[in-house]
């Protein structure tokens, strides 16, 4: 079942005709702004000389530098007095990027979000509880519009205050939580603490996570932690924020919403397209936006597409789930690392617990890594050689994985600094 059958299904001729269709309208809406309509004029391009969807090669990249050099209106399309709302980045170190939205805007971003949600098997009877941080930041409001569109009772928890978040599951019935995955392992160690269990003493059925790149691995145990389903969630506020790609009940990719973006992968390094099912940058255009249509936005996010066709009847490409990002990735001692690589490691050791950190510093002129490790609550003792057993354990397992050998600094549970944001996962230290 489909929340919209008529696109979700669509072949893949009638998929790329409306492509076609939409992107050149978004082309004619973007050169009214000021910044595409210079590009556009400079380059010779006009929306009629698109022949087919494979030619948007043809159009120029956005970066995120482009947004923050023409702030803050220089990407606008429509007139001021037509915007609703922005959201932006934080901007603490410069510019921050904005994105503008008319009333279409919103209401298309709230159906992406509920086509997402339904797909995960969330539905109008269900009571939605939004873990997540509202403000500018489009997790909070973009998964509130999107579940009251599905027509959820929807509880605007938002970030933090676990004890609350616990009693308002239980006191509502909370079917369906939206939070980021390093919270939910945080929150389940307050269910320990009260001595409340998420299977018994809630009604939850599934959880939906995204927001932070995450293993495999971390989604089984958060997964186990609570005894029900995570369905991963991928967005980014440059195209609405969550809501352009979303796991189905089968758990075997992303869905990409491709009736209203456009979705290439290419090396970050030449540009060019990669091969099938090859890693590389997912880049995106915008096909339903009216105040700030994006063309072909770099997104730094590293991924893959999938091969074959998902039993859900879906037909739109899928995505897998993010590896890190492009600049997420040090280099330390000649290596390339990405941090996703290390949680991978840890998270596939039960004695490991659900936190970490990786510490980059400089010592007598050479990088050394460590690694932060919570150990679980119930396997922390004060053996020093079980301790000693699981730190060489792991040291060895991540060299393996990235072919530097770590320090490892074992830590008792909810020892390391929390976050009611994304975690910080990588500590660089050096000069």
């Amino acid at each position: 079942m489909c929340w919209q059958p008529e696109f979700e299904t669509l072949s893949r001729e009638r998929l790329e005709a409306l492509q076609l269709e939409r992107l050149r309208a978004t082309m004619a809406q973007a050169a009214k702004s000021p910044c595409y309509g210079a590009k556009f004029a400079e380059q010779g391009i006009a929306p009629q000389d698109l022949a087919d969807i494979s030619r948007i090669r043809d159009l120029p990249f956005t970066t995120k530098e482009d947004l923050r050099g023409h702030f803050p209106y220089g990407f606008l399309a429509v007139p001021r007095t037509d915007l609703v709302r922005l959201h932006c980045s934080s901007g603490t170190t410069g510019n921050p990027t904005v994105i503008f939205h008319n009333r279409h805007d919103l209401a298309s971003w709230a159906n992406l979000v509920a086509r997402s949600l339904y797909a995960a098997g969330a539905r109008p009877h269900h009571v939605f509880q939004n873990i997540c941080g509202y403000g500018l930041f489009t997790g909070g409001l973009g998964f509130q519009y999107g579940a009251e569109c599905l027509g959820m009772l929807t509880i605007p928890a938002a970030a933090g205050n676990s004890r609350r978040q616990i009693k308002l599951m239980q006191d509502f019935g909370t079917n369906v939580v939206h939070a980021i995955p390093s919270y939910l392992t945080r929150l389940y160690d307050v269910f320990v603490e009260l001595g409340v269990d998420p299977v018994k003493d809630t009604r939850l059925e599934r959880l939906v996570i995204g927001a932070e790149p995450h293993s495999e691995e971390t989604r089984r145990r958060i997964e186990g932690l609570f005894g029900v389903k995570a369905f991963n969630s991928y967005g980014l506020s440059e195209m609405n924020g969550p809501g352009v790609a979303f796991e189905c009940e089968h758990q075997n990719g992303l869905h990409i919403w491709e009736d209203c973006f456009v979705v290439e992968i290419v090396n970050p390094e030449t540009l060019e397209p990669v091969a099938e099912g090859e890693v590389g940058e997912l880049v995106l255009t915008t096909l339903d936006r009216q105040a700030m249509p994006i063309i072909r936005y770099r997104t730094r996010d590293l991924t893959r597409f999938l091969p074959g066709t998902c039993p859900c009847g879906r037909t739109s490409r899928r995505i897998d789930r993010i590896t890190g990002r492009s600049d997420d990735m040090f280099i330390i001692r000649g290596c390339n690392v990405f941090p996703i690589q290390v949680e991978k490691v840890l998270m596939e050791i039960p004695q490991v617990g659900n936190d970490y950190v990786i510490v980059l510093e400089t010592k007598e002129d050479n990088d050394q890594m460590t690694i932060e490790v919570e150990v679980s609550r119930e396997w922390f003792t004060d053996d020093y050689g079980k301790l000693e057993s699981l730190r060489r354990t792991i040291a060895h397992r991540v060299r393996d994985e990235v072919l530097v050998t770590p320090h490892v600094r074992l830590v008792e549970p909810g020892a390391l600094p929390k976050s009611e944001g994304k975690a910080v996962r990588v500590r660089d230290l050096r000069g």
